[in-house]
């Protein structure tokens, strides 16, 4: 089955690493998820009182009190709740920090320092620690303050200026894409300094934020303004630097396809029934057709307009055209293709059952991910953390008593 290899017992690519998750909601969730993914030991660290508020804000209730939302990101984390306020559980903090090799939060900058845990109070205690600060806006800067949100450092970096089509409303980007992203360069400058500290015993700051992801994956726009001196727009579907690279309307709806050389250009005018457009100066170069490209997509739709996206996609692949129809999500879900690549399987959970989830969609045949744990109920993991850490089982019950954990 594709999803063997997530259930194997081969050893993980991050076995022994130990990661202190203070973060929640989605960038670094995910972050930390991808690191429990390929073996690291998660330990999430959340406050005693309603803990991440995406267990009950993001997405639909189920059948317990946390939010679908949750599950999908928390996945391979033990909980622990302790009370970062207090002295007892800052020293519980600090025990853990001791042990840790990855420490992760995205506080907004300030708060990890006014509880006495920024990267400088904690380094003493730990020099080997690796401490990933992620943010909105970095933790410098006029805007270093300023609330993260997708949605917020989508407008900010640029991103809503380019997406949807000329001349309509702005538009986001459809995936929480700097969210995402923050979390995948978070896992990046992770593993790069946990891979610097094999030569040098030492662990160091790394820092990424939503604003610095969303600009980092403006290759196009950045080219363009650098490179023409013109402000990038909104082009629907359409490519920044190739043409014809997007969707076209076809009898009963649209197709995606790429004719971004000469020789997919030759036989997509040949398949459509349009060979003269190869010879038609307005469309000689790539340049000629990025220059005319309103001109360009009249000429090809009127063509397309004669068979349904069904047909010109066999027609195309037949002919070598890369293409493809625009498809649902509830198609992609259930499509051979994704079955085929383990992409989806079934996380067992112990009150909602089995949870469908997405797969790590990384495969590393010789040490693979491991999708073990199901997102942990609320403090589940306290006890066990705190007996890894020394606590007896009285302290434990003071911790207790005092609403430390």
């Amino acid at each position: 089955m594709p999803t063997d290899i997530y259930r194997s017992s081969a050893p993980s690519a991050l076995a022994g690493m130990v990661v202190i998750d203070l973060t929640q909601v989605l960038a670094g969730p995910y972050c930390t998820q991808v690191l429990g993914d390929f073996g690291a030991d998660v330990i999430k660290v959340e406050m005693p009182k309603g803990g991440d508020q995406s267990r009950s804000t993001m997405g639909p209730k189920l059948k317990g009190d946390d939010r679908a939302g949750f599950l999908a990101v928390n996945r391979n984390k033990r909980s622990v709740t302790v009370d970062l306020k207090s002295d007892a559980g800052r020293g519980i903090m600090y025990r853990l920090i001791t042990r840790a090799d990855v420490l992760v939060e995205n506080f907004r900058p300030g708060v990890a320092e006014r509880l006495g845990i920024g990267y400088d109070d904690v380094r003493a205690a730990n020099p080997r620690l690796i401490y990933a600060s992620l943010s909105g806006f970095g933790q410098t800067g006029p805007n270093a303050a300023r609330p993260g949100y997708d949605l917020i450092a989508q407008a900010m970096t640029g991103i809503m200026s380019i997406t949807g089509e000329p001349g309509g409303r702005p538009a986001k980007c459809g995936l929480p894409i700097c969210d995402l992203s923050t979390g995948l360069f978070g896992v990046i400058g992770i593993l790069a300094a946990y891979s610097a500290r094999q030569r040098s015993g030492l662990g160091q700051h790394v820092e990424t934020s939503l604003y610095e992801a969303g600009v980092g994956l403006s290759l196009w726009e950045a080219t363009e303004y650098w490179a023409r001196g013109t402000v990038p727009g909104p082009l629907g579907s359409g490519h920044r630097l190739t043409a014809p690279y997007q969707a076209l309307r076809t009898a009963d709806g649209y197709i995606t396809v790429a004719g971004n050389n000469q020789r997919s250009w030759r036989q997509l005018c040949a398949t459509v029934g349009r060979p003269d457009l190869v010879d038609d100066p307005r469309f000689a170069t790539n340049d000629d057709r990025m220059a005319r490209l309103d001109a360009l997509v009249i000429e090809l739709e009127s063509a397309l307009a004669r068979r349904t996206t069904k047909e010109w996609e066999e027609l195309l692949i037949a002919a070598g055209v890369p293409c493809a129809p625009i498809r649902s999500y509830d198609a992609v879900l259930n499509d051979p293709d994704t079955a085929a690549l383990g992409l989806v399987l079934d996380v067992p959970h112990p009150i909602e059952g089995d949870v469908r989830a997405l797969a790590t969609p990384v495969k590393l045949h010789g040490t693979p991910a491991r999708i073990g744990r199901a997102a942990p109920l609320l403090g589940a993991d306290t006890a066990e953390v705190l007996a890894w850490l020394g606590y007896t089982g009285p302290e434990v019950e003071q911790f207790r008593e005092e609403a430390v954990i």
